[in-house]
This record gives structure tokens, C-alpha cells and sequence, in this order.
């Protein structure tokens, strides 16, 4: 028991199940959170008769959801395999189906490492606080099978999720633009043509080849070094946006005309005005990373901005609490009321491509009134204690205003920044935004001295 405490103790993470196969997380165990997953959503609703699952490309994923399916059919309830998908998709599939499903996917890690992603019925999150870890110890403890299993069976929701998608824009006001998705052989290549298959958008795609060994450039966007490709592409061919999904293809990057790429700061200020105006109001929520600017925004156009925790279990919680239209993270995570409260990086490039087409408006023209300060990116520091140094840096800047949402938050009027530990890594994790690069790159420098050897 101590053994499987500690193999399933380094796996569950905040907010989902990730590990590297097999030395951290294999089929055996894969069964085992089946059952402990479909034993925690009967608990929590008797009435549930089925949980969803789907996969991304990595080949590990195969035996995964097989041995998944036989723990959630050995509690009674029938098991439902969506086959390949994005993780928007198993979204989708439990908000409109109305039941609890499981993604498999270590999203944008690297070949060797897979893991779940869990929702309630109604795409409802499952995270650290939220049954995650009820979850776990449940499946180090072992449920013992129910007399009656259930059945496994098979749906396709590819083309009613491309629907669902194409549903969140004005099809009459688009125009033709030239599109690039690099889909870093990501799950991107099996959702992104589906969508743009009914769109007047000319779509160049890269990397669509479905290979979970990830043979190109790893599938994390969020490095600009990955988006390489895509900004080289962008340019050859004369693009007028290029998109950067990851590999589960939740999360999107832009880039614009020029081959310059968007922060998720920016892409959530984009979308936050299109969505208050277009609704006449309504509560944005936000994550504490991100831009000022994003609030600022959300007020200008007679809405009302709320900061958030990282990580999207918090997000969806607080859209759900507040009756929110629409959460965005600094990390190029969005999420929409009428997609179930859930993320998407489809729905928000096409939301995008909209504003660009309704408003004649290159890229860079349109993502110019959002960018308001320069920002420092998250720079993560090994540090010995991670709560010794936020108390210091707390102490050191205590004549100006903090809060402790997430972290310790500074904010200076002027510039302002954001320490946080890692979930899972001795890592002080900085923020900073400022003025001018150059205010950025000083400020960087003074707070980085509190943080000691």
C-alpha cells in the first residue's frame, strides 16, 4: 500500500493525472483511477450510467483508456470510447452528453510522459479541490467490482463538435483569410481541418500528421522557440494569421502578418471586448498573471473584470459562482459560458479570425489598443524554500499593496508582480509587468535579489 501511495501520490497533480510511462504511470494503474473515477461520480450522483473517454495520439494512450475502461465497467456503469480527440472535444462531449468524462493526454510534455484529464457531468472541472484527490485515494485503496459490469461502447462527435465550434461566429460577416495551424502533430490535425472544412478561410497546415513521438518540435507553444515553424511559414507564404496549438489542441497562440506572436494577455483582451460588447455586458474572469490591460478592457467596454487563481479548475469555478461569459489565462487557456464553461483554443482563434474580418483589420492592427505594458513572461528560479523567500519578498515590499489570492502579489501602481510556488517542482515562479522593457528588465533584477542563493 505505501508503494501505490507513493506512485499515485507523484502523478496526481492539481489539477489533473500526469507521468511518465511506465515508470510513473502505467495500464495497471490506468485501471485501477478507473474504477476509483467511475465509484467517486456514482457517489456524488447515483443516477450517472456512463462516463466518456477520449485520447490524444501518443501510442501509450491505446492500453491506457482499454485498462481505464475496464475499471469504470467494473463498477456497473457502461464506458463510452470518443476515440481520438482534442480535449475540447471530451469537453464538449460531457457538457452535451451531461456526462462525467476523461481525457487522456499529457497535453503539451513530451512523448514518454501521458496522463487524464477528469470533468463532472456538464463538463464540470474535477481538480486538487474539487475530487481530484478523493480520487487518488480511492485508487490506491482499490475498489472491488461491482456483480453487474457495465458495456463499452463507441461514439463519433468529430463533426457535431466542428458544429458546435463554427456556432460561435457570424458565418456571414467572415471574409477569406490565409490560415496557418501548426498543429505540432498534436490533435490540432484531426480537429482544425474539421472545423475550417465549412469556413472561408484558406487553411496551410504543418505538422497535421497525427504522431504522438512528436518528430517536428515539441507541442508547447508557449515557447517561442516552437513557434519558429509557424512564424517561418507565416511569412513565406504571405498568412495573415498563423495559429499554434498544443497537443491536446485545448490551447492556441497567434501569431499575426508580420510573424509576430500574441501573448495570452493579449488574445484575452481580443476576446473579452468582442464577447462584453457583444452581449451588452457581463463578468469576465481573469487570471492574476495576466496583463492589466485585460481589466482595463473589460471595464472600457461595460463589463466587469474578476482575478482568479492560476489553473482552470479555479476559472471555471469562479464562472460558474459569478455567471461569467468568459475566463482567460495568461497561458492561452479561454473559456466560454456557452461552451459549458469549459476551454477552447478553436473556439477562440475562430472568435478571433472574426473580430479581424468584422472589423477589416489586420492582426497586427487589431491586437495594437490591447497591448498596453511590456511583461517580463514567467521566469521560474530554483529555490531552497519557496515560502521563506515569498515571505521575504513580501517584507520587502511591504509599504506597497499585496494580496495572497495566488502567491504573493505586489502592486506598485506603476508595475507589479506576481511570485508563486510550483505545484510540483522546488520553483518560484515570477511574473512581472511594467511600463517599458527596459523598466521590466530592472524591476526583474530588484526583486530577483530578494529571493537569496
Amino acid at each position: 500500500m505505501a508503494d501505490l501511495a507513493e506512485r499515485f501520490g507523484s502523478i496526481f497533480k492539481a489539477y489533473d493525472v500526469r507521468g511518465l510511462v511506465p515508470e510513473q504511470f502505467d495500464a495497471e494503474m490506468a485501471g485501477r483511477v478507473g474504477a476509483a473515477f467511475a465509484r467517486f461520480v456514482l457517489d456524488e450522483d447515483p443516477s450517472v450510467t456512463r462516463v466518456l473517454v477520449a485520447r490524444d495520439m501518443r501510442p501509450s494512450g491505446v492500453d491506457m483508456v482499454a485498462a481505464f475502461a475496464q475499471g469504470v465497467c467494473s463498477q456497473g456503469i457502461d464506458l463510452v470510447d470518443l476515440g481520438l480527440g482534442s480535449t475540447d472535444l471530451l469537453y464538449f462531449a460531457a457538457g452535451s452528453l451531461d456526462a462525467p468524462g476523461a481525457m487522456f493526454t499529457a497535453s503539451h510534455n513530451p512523448a514518454q510522459y501521458n496522463g487524464i484529464k477528469f470533468c463532472r457531468s456538464g463538463a464540470r472541472p474535477v481538480g486538487e479541490e474539487s475530487g481530484l484527490m478523493a480520487i487518488r485515494d480511492l485508487a490506491i485503496a482499490g475498489v472491488p467490482p461491482v456483480a453487474n459490469r457495465g458495456a463499452t461502447g463507441h461514439m463519433d462527435l468529430l463533426d457535431a463538435f466542428a458544429d458546435h465550434v463554427r456556432g460561435f461566429v457570424d458565418m456571414s460577416v467572415l471574409t477569406p483569410l490565409k490560415v496557418v495551424a501548426d498543429t505540432a502533430n498534436g490533435m490540432g490535425g484531426l480537429v482544425v481541418p474539421a472545423v475550417f472544412s465549412k469556413l472561408p478561410f484558406e487553411l496551410d497546415m504543418l505538422f497535421e500528421e497525427l504522431d504522438g513521438t512528436f518528430p517536428n518540435h515539441p507541442a508547447d507553444p508557449i515557447q517561442p522557440e516552437n513557434q519558429a515553424d509557424l512564424r517561418r511559414r507565416v511569412l513565406e507564404i504571405g498568412a495573415d494569421v498563423g495559429l499554434a496549438f498544443d497537443g491536446d489542441a485545448d490551447r492556441v497562440f497567434l501569431v499575426d502578418e508580420t510573424g509576430s506572436g500574441l501573448s495570452g494577455s493579449t488574445t484575452t483582451a481580443i476576446l473579452a471586448d468582442a464577447l462584453v460588447r457583444r452581449a451588452g455586458g457581463g463578468k469576465v474572469v481573469y487570471n492574476l498573471i495576466c496583463s492589466k490591460a485585460v481589466a482595463e478592457v473589460v471595464l472600457e467596454a461595460g463589463g466587469e473584470p474578476i482575478r482568479s487563481r492560476v489553473g482552470h479548475s479555479f476559472i471555471k469555478s469562479v464562472m460558474a459562482e459569478t455567471g461569467a461569459i468568459f475566463g482567460g489565462e495568461h497561458s492561452a487557456h479561454y473559456y466560454f459560458a456557452d461552451n459549458y464553461r469549459a476551454d477552447s483554443g478553436l473556439i477562440a482563434a475562430v472568435l478571433v479570425l472574426e473580430q479581424m474580418c468584422l472589423r477589416g483589420l489586420k492582426l497586427s492592427e487589431l491586437r495594437a489598443p490591447y497591448e498596453r505594458y511590456s511583461a517580463s513572461g514567467e521566469i521560474n528560479t530554483k529555490v531552497a524554500d519557496t515560502g521563506v523567500v515569498i515571505e521575504r519578498v513580501a517584507a520587502a515590499y511591504s509599504s506597497m499593496a499585496q494580496d495572497r489570492l495566488d502567491g504573493l502579489t505586489v502592486d506598485a501602481g506603476d508595475w507589479w508582480f506576481n511570485v508563486r510556488p510550483s505545484n510540483t517542482e522546488p520553483l518560484l515562479r515570477l511574473n512581472l509587468e511594467a511600463a517599458t522593457p527596459g523598466e521590466v528588465e530592472r524591476r526583474v533584477a530588484e526583486v530577483t535579489t530578494h529571493f537569496g542563493a
